[in-house]
């Protein structure tokens, strides 16, 4: 009884690391338009300036996953949870553009060493409960996501960005202090674990499947990054949008994310992976398409809330798949899965900007609506995902 207590606190515990670390990204999205003015870059070089991000990040992660088999999960999360709390002023207060792209590098690897750890932290309480809760501990990432857009949107626009990156710096501060205590500790064999000659075959498994499966995330990914860093630029360029309404874009887009991501478990088991994925393709599709076409800001909006209801449940499917991969240790194959698809979110929409400024918003967005055409023509490469599988080797290290 007093594990079970335990694990429904550290289940809590990590649903609000997964909010406070969505809460930063959301409210980085409406502060992202303010850069190239403040620093006079044009989309191109702010591209560059998040592909820095992006590296730092999925180059990061790596580094977290052994520091987690070093010294368990709970001391890593803990650790990079407070250092993600000055990042966003540090953005902001940049005083040069060189100073600037440091502070973007160190930026994007607390963000990615936070992320594998808590993922990890969400597996091992998965094993203690024996629950699944990774779908909806991501919808408290895009809940977090909504809030800090929305509302970080709305305190730039009343009291600027130096006095929204601060209040999110106090409010992630808070989160994270209140729930680092109810972690789960390291579990107690992980060395045994260790000994395995995983590493080789966690990072490059000679398996198609897998990269396929990969590739299928990081094209999931691209569109959520596409909306994250470049649905406010879109809409004041193209529609006039003010910074608020602009801020709408990727807030409702992560709103719709979280509300699909907590519903997600229940929708999987009603119709089953494969047809969840393959109608979250086109569903995900059609509403990037309808953002291409808009041309009032309140269409976008909408589409892009269209776009997340369908995208949200993507990823999970994919990794699940991985997970339950018949061929490759189950940690191998997440591994694997998760840092090809994070470069969809995190290093491909740099190269989003140098489209936009020589092809235009528009197409680039269409053409991402093809791509998600792609992945809901291929759902049936995630039949894994329905195949349930006994995760022994799916330790925190590996995660």
């Amino acid at each position: 009884m007093q594990v079970d207590t335990q694990a429904r606190r550290a289940r809590w515990a990590v649903a609000a690391m997964f909010l406070a670390n969505g809460f930063v990204m959301g409210a980085w999205a409406p502060q992202i338009p303010l850069l190239m003015p403040r620093h006079g870059v044009t989309e191109s070089a702010l591209g560059l300036l998040i592909l820095v991000l992006g590296l730092g990040a999925v180059s990061a992660m790596l580094f977290a996953g052994r520091l987690i088999s070093l010294y368990g999960g709970r001391r890593v999360l803990s650790l990079f949870s407070l250092a993600l709390i000055p990042v966003l002023p540090m953005v902001v207060f940049s005083p040069s553009l060189w100073v600037l792209a440091l502070f973007m590098a160190v930026f994007g690897a607390m963000v990615g060493c936070m992320d594998v750890a808590m993922n990890a932290q969400a597996v091992v309480i998965e094993r203690r409960m024996n629950k699944a809760i990774m779908s909806s501990s991501h919808g408290f990432w895009s809940l977090g996501g909504f809030i800090g857009g929305s509302a970080g949107a709305w305190v730039i626009a009343h009291w600027g960005s130096e006095v929204q990156s601060l209040l999110t710096a106090g409010v992630v501060a808070v989160i994270v202090l209140a729930a680092m205590p109810y972690l789960l500790p390291a579990e107690p064999k992980p060395v045994v674990v260790q000994t395995v000659a995983a590493p080789k075959t966690r990072l490059f498994p000679k398996d198609l499947h897998v990269w396929l499966l990969g590739f299928l995330a990081l094209a999931s990914m691209v569109p959520e990054g596409a909306v994250l860093d470049w649905a406010a630029i879109y809409m004041q360029k193209e529609l006039g949008s003010d910074v608020f309404v602009s801020g709408l874009a990727f807030a409702f887009f992560a709103g719709a994310m979280a509300l699909m991501r907590f519903l997600g478990d229940t929708v999987r088991n009603r119709f089953g992976a494969v047809r969840t994925l393959r109608i979250s393709g086109w569903l995900g599709a059609a509403g990037m398409m309808g953002g291409a076409v808009a041309t009032q800001d309140w269409m976008v909006i909408v589409s892009f809330f269209v776009a997340g209801l369908g995208i949200a449940n993507m990823v999970p499917i994919l990794f699940s798949a991985a997970g339950n991969h018949p061929n490759l240790p189950s940690a191998s194959a997440i591994s694997i899965v998760t840092m090809v698809g994070y470069c969809g979110i995190l290093v491909a929409p740099s190269s989003i900007g140098f489209l936009a400024e020589h092809v235009g918003f528009r197409p680039t967005y269409a053409g991402l609506a093809l791509i998600l055409i792609v992945v809901a023509l291929l759902a049936g490469r995630a039949a894994d995902a329905d195949r349930a599988k006994v995760l022994p080797s799916a330790e925190p290290q590996a995660a």
